[in-house]
């Protein structure tokens, strides 16, 4: 069994803290280990736990006895083994743009909803397992991590832009589970099975490789029940 990710949240809204917490916990491969409500809880927490502290921390702008980013910035540089996440309301440009340069993994608007929070703890765990299996990496699984893509035919380097819910490393493991997968084809139950995500997640990623012509899907008419899509390769 893989290692649970360690979750940390800095939140000072109890309500909003206990929804981060339930989120953190109904994804797979995650903990959450403790909640914080202050800068100064949230530095005395990790200085006292660095051993069995956090991978990720979910990290609000809104502290009440910091700064602006002044609290991020002390993370960033006291914790930088740390990975951040924003959950905020705040919508500023400028403190998008700071919290971008400082390395954030992904900034979520509040209120999130759950299929959003999903997104992007799995994101963050396939990032990080995929790190942990290299010691080094080529280009192409470089440009990979970063959002880039190869141009087919050309050494030319293009920005891959995926539509909100589709996240580049998901998709590949959703499209290499569906080509080697049987030839009757597979439906979102299998597929997320397969991947370990859910099957309501799968079918978006399957129907996404419906929509771009990378895979086909027909209804599979059992003995009782309704009628479920199962999906193939592209093969026109």
């Amino acid at each position: 069994m893989s290692e649970m990710i360690r979750v940390l949240i800095i939140e000072d809204d109890f309500r909003i803290a206990d929804i981060n917490r339930q989120f953190v916990d109904q994804v797979a491969g995650f903990m959450a280990l403790e909640v914080v409500k202050t800068g100064a809880d949230a530095l005395a927490y990790l200085r006292n736990n660095k051993t069995e502290g956090p991978q990720v921390i979910l990290l609000d702008v809104y502290i009440p006895d910091t700064e602006g980013l002044s609290l991020f910035w002390q993370l960033r540089k006291e914790f930088n083994e740390i990975d951040i996440i924003m959950v905020t309301a705040a919508r500023e440009v400028r403190t998008i743009a700071e919290t971008l340069r400082g390395g954030i993994f992904d900034y979520i608007v509040k209120p999130a909803d759950f299929a959003r929070f999903e997104q992007t703890l799995r994101r963050f765990k396939d990032q990080r397992d995929f790190l942990m299996s290299k010691e080094e990496l080529e280009q192409d699984e470089i440009d990979r991590l970063i959002g880039l893509q190869t141009v087919s035919g050309s050494r030319a380097v293009t920005e891959r832009v995926l539509p909100k819910g589709i996240d580049q490393i998901t998709l590949d493991k959703i499209d290499a589970a569906l080509q080697t997968g049987e030839k009757s084809g597979m439906t979102a139950m299998e597929a997320g099975n397969k991947v370990g995500v859910s099957r309501s997640t799968a079918r978006r990623y399957l129907e996404y490789l419906v929509a771009v012509k990378k895979a086909e899907a027909q209804l599979n008419y059992g003995d009782i029940g309704r009628p479920e899509r199962k999906y193939t390769p592209w093969t026109k």
